[in-house]
C-alpha cells in the first residue's frame, strides 16, 4: 500500500494524464460531475455523490454510431472508431463501480455492444471509499461495501493523505506510471477508516431495507397485478430524472441528425418514464404512467434479478432518494409492499 500528501494531488493527476485520458469529480457552478482533468478545473473529492453516475464515461448520454454520405447514386457508410485509447476515472464510488457490472450484463452478452466493450477494456477505475456516507445511502442492501469499493486502484482519503491500493494487473500498471509520487505505507489508518465507515452505514435510516418478495424469488404476476401501483404512481410527473441520474439505467435511444453534409446515426439515454419511450408504428405496449411507473420498478427488482442469477438493478446509490421531485423513489415502492404484504 501507498499514500500521497493532498497536496500533491495535482502533480499526481498531472502524471496520470500524460498517459491516460482522465475523468474526476469537478464542480461546476456548485453541481459536482466527472469531466475530464485539466489544470484549470475545480476538483471535488469531497462530495460524496456526483449529480450523474460516471457510467457516462462508459455508456456515453450521446455517441455517434455511424455516419452515411450520398454521392450521386452511391452511399457510403463510415462507423464511429471504437475507443483505443487508455482512460483513467478517478474517485468512482462503490455503488457506482457496482452500477457498471449491471450494465456489464447487458452490453456484453451476445449480441455484445462493441462500443461499451471497447471502453471497459480500455477503462481504468481508481475508486474512492465513502469516507461519511449520507442518509439517502443503503448500498449495503444490496451487498455492496462503501469501504472496500471495487477497482483496479483502491483509494481512501484520510486527513490530509491519500491511501493507494493497487488490487488489479491494471491497477499495478498505473501504479507504476505515479510510482515516484508515492510513498511506502501500512494499513493501519486503512483499516480504521474501514471500520469507522462500516459504523456509519449501520447506523443510515435505509440500512436496514427488506428485500423480502423481490429479486429472483418473486412471484411475478403477484407483484405486477398488486393494486399498490395504483396507489404509488400517482404523484409522478414523468419527468425522467431517476433514470438518468441512476448508476444502472442502460435504456438508449437511436436517432438519425442530417448535418447537411450527410446523416449521423447516434445513440443517447432515454427513459421508460416517458410516453414516447419504444413508441412503435402500432402505437406503445405502456399507455398510462402507471404502467411505465411500475415498469421501472419491476425491471429492478425483479425482471432483471430473474434473468441475471439474483443481481439486482439497483445498488442503493440514493440518487433517487434525493433528486426525485416528488419523493417517488425505490425505497418508497419496496417499503409500500412491506406495508401493503408485500402483493
Amino acid at each position: 500500500m501507498y499514500k500521497i500528501n493532498k497536496e500533491n494531488l495535482s502533480a499526481l493527476f498531472s502524471l496520470i494524464a500524460e498517459a491516460n485520458e482522465l475523468y474526476v469529480p469537478v464542480s461546476i457552478n456548485g453541481a459536482v460531475n466527472f469531466a475530464a482533468w485539466d489544470e484549470d478545473v475545480q476538483v471535488d473529492l469531497d462530495t460524496l455523490k456526483t449529480v450523474k453516475s460516471p457510467k457516462d464515461a462508459f455508456f456515453p448520454q450521446s455517441e455517434t454510431l455511424y455516419s452515411c454520405k450520398r454521392n450521386g447514386k452511391k452511399l457510403s457508410i463510415t462507423p464511429e472508431e471504437l475507443s483505443s485509447k487508455d482512460f483513467v476515472v478517478f474517485g468512482m464510488k462503490a455503488c457506482d463501480v457496482k452500477g457498471l457490472a449491471v450494465l456489464d450484463k447487458v452490453f456484453l452478452v451476445d449480441p455484445v455492444d462493441s462500443y461499451y466493450k471497447a471502453r471497459r477494456e480500455h477503462g481504468i477505475i481508481v475508486s474512492l471509499a465513502c469516507s461519511q456516507p449520507e442518509e439517502a445511502c443503503f448500498c449495503n442492501v444490496f451487498g455492496i461495501d462503501a469501504s472496500s469499493p471495487e477497482g483496479d486502484v483502491q483509494v481512501y482519503m484520510i486527513g490530509d493523505e491519500l491511501f493507494w491500493n493497487a488490487v488489479t494487473q491494471k491497477g499495478e500498471k498505473l501504479t507504476e506510471q505515479v510510482k515516484s509520487l508515492l510513498a511506502d505505507t501500512d494499513e493501519a489508518k486503512v483499516e480504521e477508516e474501514k471500520a469507522s465507515i462500516k459504523a456509519i452505514v449501520e447506523r443510515l435510516p435505509y440500512s436496514n431495507l427488506s428485500l423480502d418478495g423481490w429479486g429472483e424469488d418473486a412471484v411475478l404476476l403477484d407483484k405486477f397485478n398488486s393494486p399498490i401501483w395504483e396507489e404509488l404512481y400517482k404523484p409522478c410527473l414523468a419527468c425522467g430524472t431517476c433514470t438518468f441520474v441512476c448508476p444502472t439505467c442502460q435504456c438508449y435511444d437511436i436517432k438519425d441528425y442530417n448535418t447537411g453534409n450527410g446523416v449521423q446515426r447516434y445513440r443517447c439515454w432515454d427513459s421508460c418514464m416517458y410516453s414516447d419511450f419504444t413508441m412503435m408504428a402500432h402505437g406503445n405496449n405502456r399507455t398510462s404512467q402507471m404502467q411505465r411507473y411500475r415498469q421501472r420498478f419491476m425491471h429492478k427488482l425483479v425482471y432483471y434479478p430473474q434473468n441475471n442469477d439474483g443481481m439486482y438493478s439497483c445498488v442503493g446509490c440514493g440518487r433517487c432518494v434525493d433528486k426525485c421531485p416528488t419523493g417517488l423513489n425505490i425505497v418508497k415502492v419496496i417499503k409500500a409492499f412491506e406495508k401493503g404484504g408485500n402483493k
